[in-house]
């Protein structure tokens, strides 16, 4: 009898967590870490403007620019990952944005500002980006695929805005210069987790996806390689028009508007750079709780009415802003409702692409959803920098934003929230 407990606690019997979850991990810090530069612009608007004598609209075509590379490089991902293997694709992304803001450090034409912070660093961010988590998921999970999309999507916008006092206090103290030396050292570490724990499929490594069903001892799960579908038949998906035109609304109303231009409109409301990137980097801390949550609702509930609420909630705070006293106070709870809605789209969506079309076309459906985003992030930046200076005003812009964003939450119900008909409508959650 006691043989027999002592063999039931023996430390061979202790279950070992399935090595997707390290791969998750690996995956976070990459998606951190290309977010992190991606983002640092957005902090040294007013430095670089202040340095080199560049408007406003100088620096929003930069931010556009940005925006639009990191979409056609999100694009291109999956297509990449296909030919050349993830892992180099995430290594050439990380180290491409890294070499855009070290060549940085030397420049003095608004055109180096487009060509190295603008492309090379927005299209290497855009190689490491939730279309390559989406990859990530699609291949070594398939239960809790909607949480770990989540976690990518807190991870991603964690990056891009919980840092961003820690950029802004160094920029005070130390200059823009010395700020770069963050996003830098997050893009090696993110290198050395991608390389050391990141292999291409579970399958190579002799695993199943965490959550595969057993199909009997020593059977392998074949996964297709090249089974991307035709672009014809992801264009025949009505589906994918619905949420690609939402994605546009999303990239307009996160990254393009708020992202870019929170700060400037702060500064019009006499709220320091420090404060307006506190309320940035509140935003992606509750980006995380709101991401994660939005993941886990995602395996539970219909994703069309999910998207429904987030988008609903996302429009009624643009457009009950300039409504409000546009205090710190009235700002910061603006942030709190923002930053808890400014993910959350993403699980609902990725869920319905893997379930429509299925584990193979979701990454370039998501390819092709997400250059929608960045170029409506990239319209939405430049717009909004366009408008500030003819209108001397961003609230119309806010207004225009939350009202894209109602129209989303009722046209998705609709169009979306019927069941699943795709190759992995029946697949365990």
């Amino acid at each position: 009898m006691i043989d027999l407990a002592l063999a039931q606690h023996r430390p061979d019997a202790v279950r070992v967590p399935h090595r997707a979850w390290t791969v998750a991990a690996a995956t976070c810090l990459a998606l951190l870490a290309a977010a992190t530069a991606a983002g640092v612009p957005n902090v040294l608007i007013l430095p670089l403007g202040r340095e080199f004598g560049w408007d406003v609209a100088t620096l929003s075509a930069a931010a556009a620019v940005r925006l639009a590379a990191f979409g056609v490089a999100g694009l291109l991902a999956s297509p990449l990952t296909n030919l050349v293997g993830l892992r180099r694709v995430a290594l050439v992304g990380l180290a491409m944005a890294a070499a855009g803001l070290v060549d940085s450090l030397t420049m003095t034409q608004a055109w180096h500002l487009m060509l190295l912070w603008g492309v090379l660093v927005g299209a290497g961010a855009g190689l490491v980006s939730l279309v390559l988590g989406t990859t990530v998921a699609a291949r070594w999970f398939a239960a809790r695929r909607g949480l770990v999309i989540g976690l990518f999507g807190a991870a991603a916008t964690a990056g891009q805005l919980a840092t961003l006092p820690l950029l802004a206090a160094v920029t005070d103290a130390h200059g823009w210069r010395a700020c770069l030396l963050v996003p830098c050292a997050l893009l090696a570490l993110g290198a050395l987790a991608v390389h050391a724990l990141v292999p291409e499929w579970p399958e190579d490594v002799g695993l199943r996806p965490y959550g595969a069903r057993e199909v009997g001892t020593g059977t392998r799960t074949v996964v297709p390689r090249s089974g991307q579908g035709s672009l014809r038949e992801i264009a025949g998906s009505g589906p994918f028009w619905v949420l690609a035109g939402s994605f546009v609304v999303c990239g307009a109303t996160t990254a393009g508007l708020v992202q870019v231009h929170l700060v400037p409109f702060c500064a019009d409301l006499g709220v320091g750079p420090v404060p307006a990137a506190g309320l940035l980097a509140g935003m992606g801390l509750l980006s995380f709780v709101g991401s994660t949550a939005a993941g886990w609702l995602s395996d539970r509930f219909a994703p069309g009415w999910l998207l429904f609420w987030f988008y609903g909630l996302r429009g009624l705070s643009l457009v009950c802003l300039p409504f409000t006293d546009l205090s710190f106070v009235g700002l910061s709870l603006f942030a709190t409702l923002y930053g808890l809605d400014w993910v959350a789209t993403v699980p609902p969506t990725a869920r319905l692409l893997l379930d429509r079309l299925g584990r193979e076309r979701a990454p370039t459906t998501l390819g092709l959803v997400f250059a929608g985003h960045q170029l409506g992030a990239a319209a939405a930046a430049y717009g909004a920098g366009v408008s500030r200076i003819g209108l001397e005003s961003y609230l119309p812009s806010f207004l225009a934003a939350g009202s894209l964003c109602l129209l989303a939450a009722c046209v998705l119900p609709v169009a979306c929230g019927g069941n699943p008909d795709g190759p992995e409508a029946q697949a365990a959650p």
